[in-house]
């Protein structure tokens, strides 16, 4: 949990080794799965918090020392702007989006709870899938990154077309009120 808290590591190694620990039988696969997330959380709850009380000023002087760019920052925030409250559950199964869209979540000052919900949502799965690897993998835990490649590929296409579907409803609903 502190680890992902921390996010020094990246989170599938993180998780990776919580699988082996479990492969161990030193923690139990629920146990990590619930810390795995409650981790990601909390640590996705403090930059939603950085963004929602420091705002851009301190993001644009201090985001380099939690390896967020100016780059990063603006591509989330506009992701989030255009496609609303729901790009807080689909950037989580994006590299650098992952943690970048929680802080123009907190720009936008999105209600906690729905930002909670929405993040423990894409969180669980996400921990599941790099427990259950390390877990499978046992002492070569840390060939994670070779190993996971065959379930990421199925694991982005589907969260890209349900991404499609998002945005297209969207679309939709945005376009039927201005035609309103």
């Amino acid at each position: 949990m502190i680890g992902l808290m921390v996010e020094v590591i990246p989170s599938e190694i993180v998780l990776a080794y919580a699988g082996y620990l479990v492969h161990q039988g030193e923690i139990s696969f629920v146990g990590a799965v619930i810390f795995g997330t409650l981790g990601a959380l909390i640590a996705q709850i403090f930059l939603y918090w950085i963004g929602r009380y420091g705002g851009r000023p301190v993001l644009d002087k201090y985001g380099k020392y939690i390896f967020l760019t100016k780059k990063h920052i603006d591509a989330s925030e506009a992701w989030f702007l255009k496609y609303g409250s729901g790009m807080v559950f689909f950037a989580r199964f994006v590299p650098v989006a992952r943690q970048a869209i929680s802080i123009p979540a907190g720009l936008a000052k999105m209600k906690l709870s729905r930002f909670i919900l929405l993040t423990t949502l894409a969180s669980i799965p996400w921990s599941i899938l790099f427990i259950y690897l390390g877990k499978i993998l046992g002492q070569n835990w840390e060939t994670i990154d070779e190993k996971a490649k065959p379930y990421l590929m199925p694991i982005l296409l589907v969260a890209l077309a349900l991404l499609i579907v998002y945005v297209l409803i969207k679309w939709f609903y945005s376009s039927k009120k201005k035609g309103a």
